[in-house]
C-alpha cells in the first residue's frame, strides 16, 4: 500500500466503447461533432472535477478487485457505447478554423486504479473544518492535454482500507455541461446496477444533433476570436487556463434540508408581510421568487459576503441557466453538449451587509429569473470576455460563480448497485472560486452547498449560517 495519506497507482488501463452488433447502433466507427457557441464559451476553462465516496460493508480489498472493479469496467465500456465522444479527443487541426470533437474507432478512455492510506472517514466527515481542499486532489485524475489535442474524460478509482473507495473524474468543459455529465453517470450507474442490461426504465441515450443550436448573432466567431487573442495573436491552444492554488484553504459542506428551506420560505414571507404593513420595506413580497434555488442562493450569498467582510462596491452572483427548454424550438433534455446561459444578479455590498441583506439578495436573484424568457441570450457576446476579465483582474466587484445544480441528483445517478455515495464533492471549486450546489444525499429535496474558504472565513460562515437559520426559526 501507499504511504499514509498518499496515493499509489496500481494500474492505468484504457477502456473502449463496447462494440455493437446492431448496424444502426449509436456506436459508429467514427464521429466528429462541431462545437457550438455554447461549447466554445468553455474552450480553455479548467476541467471540472467531481468525486464520489463509497462505503460498503462486508467486503475486503480482494473482493473489490475481483468483483466490483470488473463490474465497473464492463459497465463503463457499455456506457461509452452510447457516449462515444467521451472516449474521443478535442483537436484543432491546422486546416480547421475551429476545434473539433472527434471519436475514431480505437479511441479509448483513461481509467486509473489506485490505493490510498488516507483516512476515508475523515475525508467524508461533515464540517470539522480540518480538511484542506488540496487533500482531495490526489483522488481525481488529470486530463491529458496539449496545445493541439485534449482528452475529453478521465476517471480514477481509489481504494481505501476498510471497505471504502472513491470514483473521481475530470471532464473537458468544452464538451459537456452538468446535465450531460449527469446523464453519463446516470447511465453508467444503471448499467452497472442492472448487469449491463437496458430495457424498460433505462436512461435515454444522448442526442448529438448540433443543427438544433442556431447562432444568428455570430457568437461562435466572437468567442473564437477572444480565445485566439488570448496569449496570441492566433493562439490556437487547447491548454486550460491556470487556476489559483487553494493553499491552506479548507472545504466545507452545508445542508439546507427540505424542512429548513420551508422554514426559510415562511420566515421570509412573514417578515416581508410585516414590513409591508408598517410601510418599512421597498421590497414587494409578491415580486420575490421564493423557490428552493432562490432561497438557498440568496441566504448563502449574504452569509458569504458577511463572512468574508467583502470590501468591493458590488457583489455579482453568477447564475447558470439551462437553455434546453427555453430555446425556440426547445432542445430535448437528452441533448449532449453545453447549453447553458450566463446571467448575473447584482447587489450593492453595503445593502447585502445591511439588515435587509437577504431581501436584497432575493430581489436581485428574482429579477434575473423572472426576466429569462426575454433576456436568455442578452449579453451573450460578452460571456467569454467577461469571464477572462474576471479571472485576470481583481476588478472592483466580487463575483461569486455557481458550479453544479440542485436539480441534478448525482447521489442517485452514481448508485452503481452498492448504494448511494456517502459523499459527493465538486473538487474543482477550489480553483474556480465557485460555490457548489447539489441535491442532498438524503434525497428529500434538500440542497448541499459546498465552499472552499480560508479557515477563518469558513468558521465565520458556519456561525452565520447556523445562527441565522436559528433566528429565523424563532420568527415562524
Amino acid at each position: 500500500m501507499a504511504k499514509p495519506g498518499s496515493v499509489k497507482v496500481v494500474e492505468v488501463c484504457r477502456v473502449a466503447p463496447k462494440p455493437s452488433s446492431q448496424p444502426d447502433s449509436a456506436h459508429p466507427d467514427d464521429l466528429s461533432l462541431p462545437l457550438t457557441f455554447f461549447d466554445l464559451r468553455w474552450l480553455r476553462f479548467p476541467p471540472p472535477q467531481i468525486l464520489f465516496f463509497y462505503e460498503i460493508s462486508s467486503f475486503d480489498t480482494s473482493y473489490f478487485f475481483d468483483s466490483i472493479l470488473p463490474n465497473l469496467k464492463t459497465s463503463l465500456s457499455a456506457t461509452l457505447q452510447h457516449f462515444v465522444p467521451l472516449a474521443g479527443n478535442l483537436t484543432w487541426p491546422q486546416d480547421s478554423s475551429k476545434p473539433l470533437l472527434s471519436y475514431v474507432l480505437g479511441d479509448t478512455l483513461s481509467l486509473t486504479v489506485a490505493e490510498s492510506d488516507a483516512d476515508f472517514h475523515r475525508l467524508t466527515s461533515s464540517n470539522n473544518f480540518d480538511i484542506k481542499a488540496k487533500e482531495y486532489h490526489p483522488l481525481v485524475p488529470q486530463l491529458a492535454v496539449s496545445h493541439e489535442k485534449a482528452a475529453v474524460l478521465a476517471l480514477q478509482i481509489t481504494v481505501f482500507p476498510n471497505s471504502c473507495f472513491s470514483i473521481g473524474s475530470a471532464m473537458h468543459h468544452v464538451v459537456l455541461d452538468g446535465l450531460s455529465a449527469f446523464s453519463f453517470f446516470n447511465l453508467w450507474g444503471y448499467l452497472c446496477k442492472h448487469g449491463g442490461g437496458g430495457g424498460e426504465g433505462s436512461p435515454s441515450s444522448p442526442s448529438y444533433d448540433r443543427k438544433l443550436i442556431k447562432d444568428p448573432a455570430g457568437l461562435q466567431a466572437i468567442y473564437l476570436n477572444e480565445w485566439l487573442r488570448l496569449g496570441g495573436p492566433n493562439n490556437r491552444s487547447l491548454m486550460p487556463l491556470e487556476v489559483k492554488g487553494s493553499g491552506d484553504s479548507i472545504r466545507g459542506t452545508f445542508e439546507f434540508t427540505s424542512a429548513k428551506i420551508q422554514m426559510l420560505r415562511h420566515s421570509v414571507m412573514a417578515a416581508m408581510m410585516a414590513k409591508e404593513k408598517k410601510k418599512q420595506s421597498d421590497h414587494d413580497s409578491k415580486q420575490l421568487h421564493l423557490s428552493t434555488f432562490s432561497l438557498t442562493c440568496a441566504y448563502t450569498w449574504v452569509c458569504l459576503v458577511r463572512a468574508e467582510d467583502t470590501k468591493t462596491d458590488k457583489v455579482l452572483f453568477a447564475i447558470n441557466v439551462d437553455c434546453r427548454p427555453r430555446l425556440d424550438p426547445p432542445l430535448p433534455v437528452t441533448y449532449f453538449g453545453n447549453c447553458v446561459a450566463a446571467h448575473r444578479a447584482v447587489a450593492e455590498t453595503k445593502d447585502l451587509l445591511g439588515e435587509d441583506g437577504l431581501f436584497v439578495a432575493l430581489k436581485a436573484i428574482s429579477e434575473v429569473i423572472k426576466s429569462l424568457d426575454k433576456t436568455l441570450l442578452d449579453g451573450a457576446e460578452t460571456w467569454v470576455s467577461r469571464m477572462l476579465n474576471t479571472r485576470q483582474s481583481s476588478g472592483t466587484d466580487r463575483v461569486i460563480p455557481i458550479s453544479g445544480s440542485h436539480r441534478l441528483d448525482f447521489y442517485g445517478a452514481a448508485d452503481f448497485g452498492w448504494g448511494r455515495p456517502k459523499k459527493y464533492e465538486i473538487v474543482s471549486i477550489d480553483g474556480s472560486g465557485a460555490i457548489s450546489l447539489q441535491e442532498s444525499k438524503n434525497g428529500d429535496g434538500g440542497v448541499e452547498v459546498g465552499l472552499v474558504l480560508e479557515k477563518r472565513c469558513m468558521e465565520a460562515f458556519a456561525s452565520l449560517f447556523a445562527n441565522g437559520l436559528e433566528d429565523m426559526r424563532s420568527l415562524v
